[in-house]
């Protein structure tokens, strides 16, 4: 029983090192994305164009 408590105990200290991990990691903005806002405006007439085109109705008989 011993060994429960003791594998539970080290696995809540490893997950707690994970959570300071990923917290230090966005606090450095790791996660920050620089690179979509400066290529979005050269894809941006693309996706008006998908999305404006008409749709073609079939003929039911």
């Amino acid at each position: 029983m011993s060994v429960i408590y003791m594998l539970l105990i080290i696995s809540i200290i490893i997950a707690v090192g994970f959570f300071v991990a990923f917290l230090f990691a966005v606090k450095n903005g790791q996660f920050d994305d620089s690179y979509t806002p400066s290529v979005r405006m050269l894809f941006e007439d693309e996706l008006v164009k998908e999305q404006s085109k008409p749709t073609l109705k079939t003929k039911k008989e």
